[in-house]
């Protein structure tokens, strides 16, 4: 019996090694603070563990386990948690080093994108985060989310427009997302 545990543990370190890079990546864009981030995939990854016999049987763990951080991030900010997404002072912070493949890198304002990101609504950060960044369908964004295509579609578009909105962005915003 302690085998199987073993390899259910193994199993998840495996999958929580692989995918932290990617998990940190969304939870940053969606708390815009590296340490809020840390703590959402954390507190994802508790949830995940308790939960890996279902979550490992699952069609698709990843998409499972981006749902859990999504879920978890909603209700945090349910709670009217104040999150910081372009802190004034960020001199003593520790940045996000971005993937190379990451659009987001490619700004060159990273600083004033994370910040017009922030004043985004929830569910339109949600969804343009998804869509955008992790570069999910909107089938998979939807599932993540817990709504319809059509709320994805909406909330993208609505979010992607009030970006483009802000000057200086218009052009960032344009190259770096689907057009």
């Amino acid at each position: 019996m302690g085998d199987g545990k073993n390899a259910r543990n193994e199993e998840f370190q495996s999958f929580m090694i692989g995918r932290w890079p990617r998990l940190m990546r969304t939870a940053f864009l969606l708390t815009g603070e590296q340490h809020a981030a840390e703590d959402l995939v954390q507190s994802t990854l508790e949830r995940i563990y308790v939960a890996w016999r279902k979550v490992g049987a699952a069609d698709d763990p990843e998409a499972y386990v981006r749902r859990v951080m999504i879920n978890l991030h909603a209700r945090k900010h349910r709670r009217r948690l104040k999150e910081f997404l372009a802190p004034k002072d960020d001199s003593g912070l520790v940045h996000e080093v971005a993937d190379t493949g990451d659009r987001i890198a490619q700004a060159d304002d990273r600083g004033a994108l994370l910040k017009a990101l922030a004043q985004l609504p929830l569910r339109q950060r949600e969804a343009v985060v998804l869509r955008y960044w992790e570069d999910l369908t909107e089938t998979q964004a939807a599932e993540a989310m817990g709504c319809s295509v059509g709320t994805v579609k909406s909330n993208a578009a609505k979010g992607i427009a009030k970006l483009r909105a802000i000057p200086g962005l218009a052009e960032t915003v344009t190259h770096g997302g689907r057009k």
